[in-house]
């Protein structure tokens, strides 16, 4: 019998939480450290993905994706180890997608190539911003000569690069972010990631805008406008919306994600990674321990997680509204009554299409583009008392 979370496909998500420095939006679990043993990592790495793969034994995975922290700092042995031991644990789709993060200050040549030669077909750049005075601002370490030199360093080693840019910056302005978003798009391959800056508690720009000291951001309506003008011009140059933040041609879509916004099943290995895991037909949440020596230590004993916790079924509703309605293919009614176990009231979609923030199209539910706007409130209508 077909499991739910085969509609959305089978993922495979590695951390590794280190980076050369921390930036000051960032809320991830990333590190800076001066001596990092990779022979160590790469054999917690291994004996994780064995027991992961003892839990899945027979699914046919669709997509890995090396997240961070920065991945491009991994040892390419370390990374060309994990995939051929991915290989020999699980069965894999003919177009498996296999994604590494990468910073441009971390790119040379001779490591893209063996990244390549180790099996990676996809990297995921993280340029930011395509000035000097802003990636200062925002605590990067290359500059934007560095940042073009390194996509022109992928580009010749990997036929699908991505890059993300932040937006929303401070002082910023509406015309600025139109002028460099069309420079972004004709470098741009075939899929972009665009995320408007959002303040986190935690991080080094959370308490600075605690503070008060964190000045010329932008007001709520020019952030709207950036977010509109985003879409606008990223459909002008072929590069449509296929999820709030993501664009991409027509194919390009990242797989791995659609995994998660589709709520497919994933695995997270490395420290503070998250999964989504059917077992027995149960759908379960599961979260490694953060701190890396925490994590690093007890791989060698197969204790590198907290407990699993089993996800009810108005939890799984809930998250499957929250994933599966950022993307413009929207959700599947019928596959949300099945994991709900209850329908959304008509009253509900009806008054919703009314004001239009969505559209039905047969039992697909499609958040409109005025709906993006507004998606968490949108959501919260969806969601039953």
């Amino acid at each position: 019998m077909t499991e739910d979370w085969q509609q959305g496909g089978f993922g495979l998500y590695i951390h590794w939480p280190f980076c050369e420095a921390k930036c000051p939006y960032c809320d991830f679990n990333s590190h800076v450290s001066r001596s990092i043993d990779q022979s160590a990592w790469r054999d917690a790495y291994l004996k994780e993905l064995a027991r992961a793969a003892s839990m899945t034994k027979g699914r046919v995975l669709n997509a890995v994706f090396f997240g961070g922290g920065t991945p491009s700092l991994m040892d390419p042995d370390t990374v060309a180890a994990i995939i051929d031991a991915i290989r020999k644990h699980w069965p894999t789709a003919n177009d498996l997608e296999i994604t590494l993060e990468a910073n441009p200050s971390s790119v040379e040549a001779g490591r893209f190539a063996a990244f390549r030669q180790a099996g990676v077909s996809r990297v995921s750049m993280g340029i930011q911003a395509l000035n000097d005075p802003d990636l200062k601002r925002l605590g990067r370490l290359h500059t934007t000569d560095e940042a073009l030199k390194a996509f022109e360093v992928a580009r010749q080693h990997f036929d699908r690069v991505s890059f993300d840019l932040i937006y929303g910056r401070q002082d910023q302005t509406l015309q600025n972010w139109k002028s460099e978003l069309k420079e972004a798009l004709t470098l741009a391959i075939d899929h972009i990631s665009l995320y408007q800056l959002t303040i986190e508690g935690g991080t080094a720009f959370g308490d600075r805008y605690a503070r008060g000291k964190l000045n010329g951001l932008p007001s709520e309506d020019l952030g709207a406008d950036m977010f509109e003008a985003t879409q606008e011009i990223c459909s002008e140059f072929g590069m449509p919306a296929y999820e709030v933040s993501n664009h991409a041609r027509d194919g390009a879509q990242s797989r791995h994600n659609l995994i998660y916004w589709r709520y497919g099943d994933y695995i997270g290995i490395g420290p503070g990674a998250h999964g989504r895991l059917t077992l027995n037909g149960i759908k379960f949440a599961t979260e490694c321990f953060s701190n890396p020596n925490r994590w690093l230590t007890g791989a060698a004993v197969g204790e590198v997680e907290k407990p699993k916790l089993a996800l009810s079924r108005s939890e799984q509703a809930t998250e499957f509204l929250l994933m599966g309605l950022r993307l413009k293919e929207g959700i599947s009614l019928d596959r949300y009554e099945t994991i709900s176990g209850q329908r959304i009231p008509d009253e509900t979609l009806a008054h919703l299409i009314e004001i239009g923030m969505v559209n039905l199209s047969g039992s697909q539910l499609i958040v409109t583009d005025q709906g993006v706007n507004v998606l968490n409130a949108v959501i919260e209508a969806l969601l039953p008392d």
